[in-house]
């Protein structure tokens, strides 16, 4: 289907360009009537400007053999040139344009309109090329996503069960509810984030359903708080963004400490731009975690700079025995 649709443009191409080029050169500026011969010296120029456009240009200058393109180009002009000295000026202008020979200023007056043919034909490759290239780079940017959106799941899913593990050897009472915690987070994850953009008032809720998880497992040593505003309905939002940061900062807070552990977790939202804040205490002596080396961190970095090049800003900051993400993007 592409193919045809590919040929039926081209043939609509050619045929404008040749009506267009024909009224442009047929009619007489002084006395306006259409010169009907002159048909057939476009006729040439149209032949010649079909095969330097798809032979000559595609075996020579497409594969950079410039010096062979520019002999080819001459000799096709040349060729021209001479049919319509020796053929069809005798034909037509016998007793005007047929009693001299000047093969170069016939030479200069068949070049300009069949490099126009041949320019436009090269113009629209190029845009054939450069819209083919936008599809392979929107294509690769999609599966790179998507690689990066499979290392997330999983990796989130093995710190989790090693901690319902714990809790099921505990014989914990919120062993069934972190379970029932933890399928609605993967529900959400596997089914609602296919789409390139969620609202944001359901990433929210599901980043507090995973705080939840993580609070139940933490009990009492740990202080979080998390909290929302401007949250509208209509904004949206890349998926499992947030999240990311959200999942280091409980692992590496638990990683260093036992007890003490605060978290303080923000989202603020000023019209369409969203001031998202990340804190958790840390402690250098105890931690045998590399806090900005981490699987999902690197992958979170990477899929703000495919979706949101120029408009998000990261910084990572440590303070004493505190870390600090903020992060702002423009929705």
């Amino acid at each position: 289907m592409f193919k045809l649709n590919k040929v039926k443009k081209e043939i609509i191409f050619w045929i404008v360009l040749f009506v267009l080029l024909f009224l442009f050169i047929a009619i007489e500026e002084e006395d306006p009537y259409i010169q009907w011969e002159a048909i057939l010296f476009i006729v040439s120029y149209f032949i010649a400007s079909l095969f330097i456009s798809y032979i000559i240009i595609p075996r020579y200058l497409y594969k950079k053999k410039p010096i062979k393109f520019c002999l080819s180009f001459a000799v096709v002009l040349a060729i021209v040139g001479i049919i319509e000295e020796l053929v069809l000026e005798k034909i037509f202008y016998p007793n005007s344009r047929g009693l001299s020979l000047n093969v170069f200023a016939t030479l200069l007056e068949i070049a300009p309109p069949i490099l126009i043919f041949t320019g436009f034909k090269f113009a629209l490759d190029a845009l054939e090329k450069e819209n083919k290239i936008e599809k392979l780079n929107r294509l690769a940017a999609e599966n790179e996503l998507q690689f990066l959106n499979s290392q997330i799941n999983p990796h989130f899913l093995f710190n989790n069960l090693n901690n319902l593990y714990a809790s099921a050897l505990e014989n914990s009472p919120d062993t069934p509810k972190i379970i029932l915690q933890l399928s609605s987070i993967l529900r959400y994850m596997l089914y609602d984030c296919r789409k390139p953009m969620v609202k944001l008032k359901n990433e929210i809720d599901n980043l507090k359903q995973f705080i939840e998880l993580y609070r139940m497992q933490m009990g009492n040593n740990a202080k979080i708080e998390f909290t929302t505003d401007g949250i509208k309905d209509e904004l949206q939002i890349a998926p499992l963004i947030l999240i990311v940061f959200v999942e280091n900062a409980f692992k590496h807070s638990q990683a260093s400490q036992t007890e003490k552990i605060h978290i303080n977790i923000s989202i603020q939202v000023e019209k369409k731009t969203i001031n998202f804040t990340c804190e958790n205490t840390y402690t250098d002596q105890s931690n045998t975690l590399d806090w900005s080396k981490g699987i999902g961190l690197e992958n979170v970095k990477s899929k703000l700079r495919l979706i949101y090049p120029s408009s998000h800003q990261l910084a990572i900051n440590k303070a004493k025995d505190w870390f600090r993400i903020s992060l702002n993007i423009e929705l």
